[in-house]
């Protein structure tokens, strides 16, 4: 994979290195963990890997159940209907839990509402279809 930044080095690469460690374990624990964003921390982690290590790099883009995800996602910005779905609402669902139990000023209710709402509109207008072959 020649698009690969150079790679860092001296102890900054560490702390990339711990940083892609860090979040290959919560992308992982977010397929199986309701809640948890695991294809953004498994982005993070390959991020992270293309400045640090490019063997983890080149095994989560390649892997053959995280890889589709990130690959649709760096090659053709494309966040899968399915996701798109579930992210919009757990959104949905922890706003519910905030308005209901947290927030006791309506202004705050408000503004995290509205932050809320951009962040669901940002993932429901990303593309949701790319055709298989253009990933493999």
């Amino acid at each position: 994979m020649s698009g690969l930044p150079k790679t860092i080095c001296g102890p900054f690469r560490y702390v990339l290195l711990g940083v892609g460690i860090f979040c290959t374990g919560l992308g992982i624990a977010g397929i199986v963990l309701p809640g948890i964003p695991g294809t953004l921390f498994l982005l993070i982690a390959v991020w992270a890997f293309s400045r640090s290590s490019e063997r983890f790099h080149l095994w989560i883009y390649n892997h053959p159940r995280f890889g589709r995800g990130v690959r649709a996602w760096h090659e053709h910005g494309v966040i899968p209907t399915r996701a798109k779905i579930a992210a919009v609402t757990m959104i949905s669902v922890s706003f519910a839990i905030l308005w209901g139990f947290v927030l006791e000023d309506w202004r705050l209710a408000a503004a995290t509402g509205l932050v809320l709402a951009l962040v669901a509109a940002w993932i429901a207008t990303r593309p949701g279809a790319v055709k298989l072959e253009d990933l493999a």
